[in-house]
Parts: structure tokens; C-alpha cells; sequence
């Protein structure tokens, strides 16, 4: 891909308010947009959060009840819920471990230190009391990388902050799961009747954004 590409599909891509229900993405593509969020960056590796595919019609129409009647939750192709580790625990430290040293065939013990320092961060360490919003900014560069993906591959996109969350939490059974939802993301194709589409994209100046010393 060229650089002019990448500005170009991030250019294409806007917060889509109407999708066509019609239209569905492609198998291959979605399970490349899938593996785009397992290969999303997180700190110390430890992707502290699960996402929920829904294409089943009847939970989505649960959900848009608790989405301020937003129709992207219906309309859309599929529908990914974000949610977030309520806790980090030494358990969870010793699952991404375990993964770790299956993955890279290295004694777990070679990890201890690694280990220890997950530990006093997250799970013991001043990071530890605010553990939840921590994941939930784990879970909001997955949400960012998922849109950018979806964009280079032709698939728009729509951020959903205007959820409901603990109403989610309810309709996905997620209560006493150690996760809670924090945002989700409707994927899909835009209808013809959506003008949003046509809206210049206005952001500020990059000279007041970006400074550079």
C-alpha cells in the first residue's frame, strides 16, 4: 500500500449513521478485520478485554434499546461489543505466561521476572486501583485499530459510545464474567441514503494538532 493509499481510505472513512442491511461483508474480509483486533498492541502484551461478534438479529435488536434507538446496531453487518478486564489478577498474569511461553518454547521460569513486574504494576502496584480504566484504554486501541483496518479494506464503520453500558452487560450475560462492556463498533456498508457520507471531513490544522520540537 502507498502512502497516498493510506490517506486515501482514511479519507473515505467517516462515522457512518446509516448502513445498507443488505449489504454484508465478505467472509474473507471479516475474518481478516478479526484478526486485525488479535493483533491489536497492548501494554505488556496482556490484551486485558474480549469482544463480542454479534450477527444474530434478535440480540442486536435487545441492544438497540440500550443505544439511544441508534440504528447502526440493527442495520449494520456485524456488530462488535469491546468489553474490558473489571480486574487485573495474578491468574490473569499467569494465563498470558503460560501463553508466552507455549508460543516462544521457553521455560516459564524464564518469564519470572517479566511476570513480577506485571504483578507489581497491575496487579499490586499503583496501577492496580484503577486496573478497569486501564483496560478499557487497552480496549480503545483495539477499537481505533479496528476502524483503520476496516477502512483500508473498504469497510465503514461506526464508533458507538452512545450505549448503555451496564444494559449491555445485562443482554450479553457479562455480569460476574471479570469484563464489562465499555464501547462498541457497527461494521458494515453505507446506504446511498446516508449523507454524511458526502461531508467534507473538517479537523483542525495539523500545525495546531501536531507540534514538533
Amino acid at each position: 500500500m502507498t502512502t497516498k493509499e493510506l490517506l486515501s481510505a482514511l479519507e473515505w472513512r467517516y462515522a457512518t449513521k446509516r448502513f445498507d442491511p443488505k449489504k454484508k461483508i465478505s467472509d474473507d474480509v471479516w475474518q481478516a478485520l478479526e484478526r486485525a483486533l488479535v493483533l491489536t498492541p497492548t501494554s505488556y502484551g496482556l490484551q486485558p478485554y474480549r469482544f463480542i461478534v454479534l450477527t444474530n438479529p434478535e440480540k442486536r435488536a435487545e441492544l438497540l434499546a440500550h443505544s439511544w434507538k441508534q440504528h447502526q446496531v440493527v442495520d449494520c453487518s456485524h456488530y462488535v461489543v469491546l468489553t474490558a478486564r473489571t480486574k487485573i489478577t495474578e491468574v490473569d498474569i499467569d494465563n498470558w505466561i503460560r501463553r508466552l511461553s507455549e508460543i516462544r518454547k521457553m521455560p516459564v521460569e524464564m518469564l519470572a521476572s517479566y511476570r513480577g513486574m506485571m504483578v507489581g504494576d497491575v496487579v499490586h502496584g499503583s496501577r492496580a486501583k484503577a486496573s478497569h480504566e486501564w483496560a478499557i484504554r487497552q480496549a480503545y486501541i483495539a477499537l481505533g485499530n479496528l476502524m483503520t483496518c476496516a477502512a483500508v479494506l473498504g469497510v465503514d464503520a461506526c464508533p458507538m459510545e452512545g450505549i448503555v453500558s451496564h444494559e449491555y452487560d445485562n443482554v450479553l450475560g457479562l455480569h460476574n464474567s471479570g469484563y464489562a462492556t465499555c464501547v462498541a463498533c457497527a461494521l458494515g456498508h453505507r446506504s446511498e441514503t446516508d449523507k454524511n457520507a458526502t461531508l467534507p471531513k473538517a479537523r483542525f490544522d495539523a500545525a495546531e494538532l501536531i507540534r514538533k520540537i
